[in-house]
């Protein structure tokens, strides 16, 4: 077997013949299992990542950081001209094709309960419509307004590859053309155990997890992504990730702002909730924006304030960027990519063979590696932070209950439906507390802002407490 023999050749030379141990045991479909996952591991990768001397985190000189600068979600008066231009080229680069969008969806939704593809979870408050709807409609209004054909490209895991595809033909890709779909894995790398090796969860599977968001802009390139981006004429690639269903990617002033300033990456903040959210914090060092995660930021970063008492960090990174298509064809033109790999200690399950059966540790017992995104921001030559309202583009899903569940998500999306319902003129009941007293939905299809929406909206609508409204 050609393919046997050279996969147990590369593990012999990089010191990881045992994945092989238990061969002679395995069925026929086990063994197409086990070289599947060998094949997948970047063997040379993973020697040089063992072989390195691993440092903790290094020390942050507090001096050096700054908050850095940040374009306001309202224009000061200098800057409106600016902000009108930057509109118009953005809507400029829409017609002409020269946007796409990427979405990161290889999580499953388990710590919401729900045993499938994040993407495929229903999450709006009235039509229950899953998030990778709401996102094709997002689009399909963005093809209509602008004259275009967004591609889309929905990066999955080999958890939620083939169900993602199933889910887009079931619901016949939700209008779009499947032509402008373009799905695609994300890499992964395996666990190793204190010994440097590769750790087997079965005697025919390796631990193997994908490599990070940060290995997205790989995949990008190991999977064609860049190369159809450059055949459609896309120079800007718009980038979120699938639990949130607030998100606007194709914004025509960030898209103008990124442009006029030459920016090759670009990122959407928010005001942060607070000192100690769980959010990377953006900062400037040595004039180059840069993103710490919360974990990393000293205390007295997190609480220290400007002379009038506001808080001094204050930008808190939400993971929407805009990434210049040929800034990531550099960052991986050589075999890799020019970012650096973060190890965590996790509890991997591993298989035992005098017991012959999958241990699940009780305390961290390997190493995963894997990269992040927002370590391509101060690798840029020129970036950008454009501020936005949390409520306006930014409630996750990722918890069951409380924050970032399901319910204030939803909660979220009625708030800004009846703030975009009010722009028009409409009175939208509210409580005591100031909370809509009605249950409202936007279609995207209907509008991707309130300006949009007032253009096809009577304002004499009304709204009455208790009063399900859907606008589509």
């Amino acid at each position: 077997m050609k393919r046997y023999d050279q996969l147990r050749k590369t593990a012999d030379e990089f010191g990881q013949e045992h994945l092989f141990q238990y061969w002679e045991s395995l069925t026929d479909d086990q063994r197409l299992l086990l070289l599947d996952d060998i094949e997948r591991i970047d063997f040379k990768t993973l020697a040089s990542l063992i072989s390195e001397k691993h440092t903790d985190v290094a020390a942050i000189d507090e001096s050096k950081i700054e908050a850095p600068p940040v374009y306001p979600h309202e224009p000061s008066e200098s800057q409106k001209e600016l902000y009108a231009q930057a509109i118009a080229t953005g809507e400029s680069m829409l017609r002409a094709g020269k946007v796409g969008t990427m979405v990161v969806a290889g999580g499953q939704g388990t710590r919401l309960g729900f045993d499938a593809p994040k993407g495929t979870f229903p999450i709006s408050p009235i039509k229950n419509k899953t998030l990778f709807q709401l996102f094709a409609e997002n689009i399909q209004n963005v093809n209509r307004t602008f004259g275009c054909k967004m591609p889309w490209y929905v990066m999955t895991s080999s958890a939620t590859d083939a169900p993602t595809r199933t889910f887009f033909e079931v619901h016949n890709y939700f209008g779009l053309d499947r032509d402008d779909v373009y799905f695609f894995e994300q890499g992964v790398m395996p666990a190793v155990d204190d010994a440097g090796k590769i750790i087997l969860t079965e005697p025919h599977r390796v631990a193997l997890s994908p490599n990070g968001h940060g290995g997205s802009l790989l995949a990008l390139r190991d999977k064609g992504v860049l190369d159809d981006a450059k055949r459609r004429g896309v120079e800007i690639i718009s980038y979120f990730q699938v639990d949130n269903p607030l998100v606007s990617p194709a914004d025509p002033l960030f898209i103008g702002l990124h442009q006029h300033a030459g920016s090759q990456m670009s990122s959407i903040a928010v005001p942060k909730a607070d000192d100690l959210e769980k959010v990377g914090n953006f900062v400037s060092i040595d004039g180059k924006i840069q993103i710490i995660e919360y974990s990393d930021l000293p205390d007295s970063l997190a609480h220290a304030r400007n002379p009038d008492g506001s808080r001094k960090l204050n930008a808190g990174s939400v993971a929407i960027h805009l990434i210049n298509r040929t800034y990531v064809e550099d960052l991986t033109g050589g075999t890799g990519v020019s970012l650096p790999w973060h190890r965590a200690r996790k509890k991997v399950e591993y298989y035992d063979a005098s017991a012959s059966t999958t241990v699940q540790p009780d305390a961290p017992n390997a190493t995963k590696f894997e990269m992040f995104i927002f370590d391509a921001v101060p690798l840029a030559s020129q970036s950008i932070i454009l501020e936005q309202l949390r409520e306006d583009c930014f409630s996750p899903v990722k918890n069951a209950e409380g924050v970032d569940s399901p319910a204030t998500s939803r909660r979220d999306m009625v708030r800004r439906a009846a703030k975009w319902l009010e722009a028009c003129g409409v009175n939208v009941p509210r409580d005591a507390n100031q909370e809509p007293q009605a249950t409202i939905e936007i279609s995207p299809l209907r509008a991707l802002n309130a300006k949009q929406l007032c253009a096809s909206l009577d304002a004499s609508q009304k709204i009455n407490p208790n009063d399900e409204v859907y606008l589509d």
